[in-house]
This record gives structure tokens, C-alpha cells and sequence, in this order.
């Protein structure tokens, strides 16, 4: 798998010595820059947002097949997926995403070899997170009927999240490697890997449920399996392909451990504020008349909201690699103008298919 080049833009307009973008003095220049850094932005963004949307899918399957058991097991799974993964989701992804700005830079700045460090350090403050958000799903069930949903979906939802405690662990090995691989452009690779990821679901969810009759316990298998699928493959590309930035378990991972969580707890803090008023929504909606009915149908609606979403996310992913690259190449102008360009079509997409 290629990275992307930093700038491919022609020789005769990018001619500073430095390689960052010359000023814009004309309309020509504006319309230059826009088309590299579009052309830039969508080669990491496309495949970052695919990737994404069969990370969602996971869980939309998961709701659709556990959708046709009954009622009462598809609002107790929407609860657990929505309320305690959606939790431990954001949490966990805000911590991770302190690696964009270390490993881009990192790798703007010509240093590849700390990438693997950086990583192996974000496994270890990960790893510990988990172990921390454990009570949540051990006492998912005492904890949701606090909130004041239904008893029987309480205590179905909280025999689902104890069943999946070994997806959130995986997420501590995923979202490290996804950061991993999008510092350097190599996003194909997470879009072919989340591709398979989802047809191994659909085909475990099929098995387990309508073949086997094993119920939310069948679907919280096919969760676990596909997770940790999705992210042994990553390390598995990593470890064999990416010799550049991994160069095996090291040492350093141990070292400025906690300048490294307290960048990570800033960066989650971000993004759980964004995810969690989800979260929200749904124990709200578990306090209405007939919550059964209730949840499972705000369910299948927010499923639905979420892929609009992610293309929106990948936008996100693609401009945070965008800017660390340049910034670790010294290149402030370019960083500049490729958030102007990302904000513009943004916007554009927003108003067009908003």
C-alpha cells in the first residue's frame, strides 16, 4: 500500500525552497490550491470514511438481526450499544486520538520510527482505560435501571455488555493501529481490512442467530469475534508490511507515560462531549410510555442518522492527517489552506445532501 505524497501538487506552483505553498495573490492561485488539496483530501478521506461506515455497520447489523428475535431484545441490545459501548466508544477514541497529532507530526517531520512507539504507547494507556471502564459494563444492569429503564430491559442489556467486554479490549489494539496507518496515508489498507471485518459479521450473526438459535448471546460472540478480527488484522499489516514505523516492542512505549495520558484525556474529554448527547437521547427515550416499542424504533432512527454521519467523520479524520503532516514539514501555509478547503466543501456537502 502507497502513502499519499505530502505534496503533489506541480513543481512550477509549489517553488519555495522550503516546499510549503506560496502565497495566493490571484483567482488562479485559489483554484490551484483547491484542486490539490481536494484531491488530497479525498484520497485519505474516502477510504477513512468507508472504513468507518463498516465500523457503524457492526453495529447496525447487529441491531437488524437481533431486530428480528423480538422487541424486548432489540431495545435491550440498542440500550447496551447505544448507552455502555457508545460510552466506552467515545472514551476510548478520544484517547487515541492524541495520536493523530503525535504520529502526523512524527511523520511530517521525517521521524517514522516513532511512530511504532507512540503506538505501543497509546496500547499501554488504552489497555489501563479499559481495566477502568470495566465496573460500567459489569454493572451495566443496576446502573441502567438508576436511569430508570424498564427491568427487563436493564437486565437483558446488562447480560449483553458483560458478554461483550471483550470488544471494548479490542478497541484499545484498534484505534492505536487506525491512527497508526492514517498518519502515513496508508488508509486503503483500513478500508479493505473493515470491508472483510463486516462481511465476517454478517456471516457470524447469521450462523449464530438464525442457524445456532443462540439469541443476544449469539450476537455478542459475532461482536467480540469480528472486533478482535478487525484489529489483529491491522496488527498483522503493521507488523509485516510497515517496517519503517514498527520496528518491534520497545522500551520508550514505557517512558513519559503520563504527558502522553494527559494529552489523550484532553483529546477524549473532545470527542466524548460530541458522542455522548447520543447517549442521552436514548435513556430519555426509555422513560416513555411503551419503552420497548420506544427504544427500539429511536434505535433503528439513529442508525440510520449515524451513516449520514460518518462521511463527515472520515472528512474529520482526513484533515487532522492533513494538517499534523504539514506541520511536522514545517509547512504553516499549507496546513492553513487545507482547512480552508476541507471547511468549504464541507459546508457545501452540508447544504447540498444535508
Amino acid at each position: 500500500m502507497e502513502t499519499v505524497d505530502l505534496h503533489p501538487a506541480p513543481t512550477t506552483f509549489i517553488g519555495s525552497s522550503d516546499g510549503d505553498y506560496p502565497a495566493v495573490k490571484s483567482f488562479r492561485d485559489a483554484k490551484t490550491i483547491c484542486l490539490v488539496e481536494t484531491q488530497k483530501l479525498w484520497v485519505i478521506a474516502g477510504p477513512i470514511a468507508f472504513n468507518i461506515l463498516c465500523n457503524y455497520g457492526i453495529n447496525s447489523f447487529t441491531n437488524i438481526f437481533v431486530g428480528h428475535i423480538g422487541d424486548l431484545e432489540l431495545s435491550a441490545v440498542a440500550i447496551s450499544l447505544s448507552v455502555i459501548q457508545n460510552f466506552s466508544f467515545g472514551f476510548l477514541l478520544g484517547m487515541a486520538s492524541a495520536l493523530e497529532t503525535l504520529c502526523g507530526q512524527a511523520f511530517g517531520a521525517g521521524q517514522v520510527d516513532m511512530l511504532g512507539v507512540y503506538m505501543q504507547r497509546s496500547w499501554l494507556i488504552l489497555i489501563i482505560t479499559c481495566f477502568g471502564l470495566l465496573p460500567l459494563y459489569v454493572f451495566a444492569t443496576p446502573i441502567l435501571r438508576l436511569l430508570g429503564l424498564e427491568p427487563d430491559i436493564a437486565d437483558l442489556a446488562g447480560k449483553f455488555s458483560i458478554q461483550t467486554i471483550p470488544q471494548m479490549f479490542s478497541l484499545a489494539i484498534n484505534f492505536p493501529t487506525q491512527k497508526f496507518l492514517q498518519a502515513q496515508s496508508k488508509v486503503s489498507v483500513l478500508a479493505w481490512i473493515g470491508f472483510a471485518a463486516l462481511m465476517l459479521h454478517i456471516g457470524i450473526l447469521f450462523v449464530f442467530i438464525k442457524l445456532f438459535g443462540w439469541g443476544t448471546s449469539g450476537a455478542a460472540a459475532a461482536y467480540n469475534v469480528s472486533a478482535w478480527g478487525m484489529s489483529l488484522a491491522q496488527v498483522v499489516y503493521i507488523v509485516r508490511w510497515c517496517t519503517d514505523g514498527w520496528k518491534g516492542l520497545s522500551c520508550l512505549a514505557f517512558k513519559e507515560l503520563w504527558s502522553f495520558a494527559k494529552l489523550s484525556i484532553a483529546s477524549a474529554i473532545m470527542l466524548c462531549l460530541e458522542i455522548w448527547y447520543f447517549m442521552t437521547i436514548i435513556v430519555l427515550t426509555g422513560h416513555l410510555d411503551n419503552p420497548i416499542i420506544a427504544v427500539g424504533s429511536l434505535s433503528i432512527c439513529m442508525n440510520l442518522n449515524g451513516w449520514e454521519g460518518m462521511l463527515f467523520i472520515g472528512i474529520n479524520a482526513a484533515i487532522s492527517v492533513r494538517v499534523s503532516n504539514e506541520l511536522g514539514s514545517a509547512h504553516p501555509r499549507a496546513a492553513k489552506y487545507s482547512v480552508i478547503v476541507t471547511i468549504v466543501e464541507s459546508l457545501l456537502i452540508g447544504i447540498c445532501f444535508g
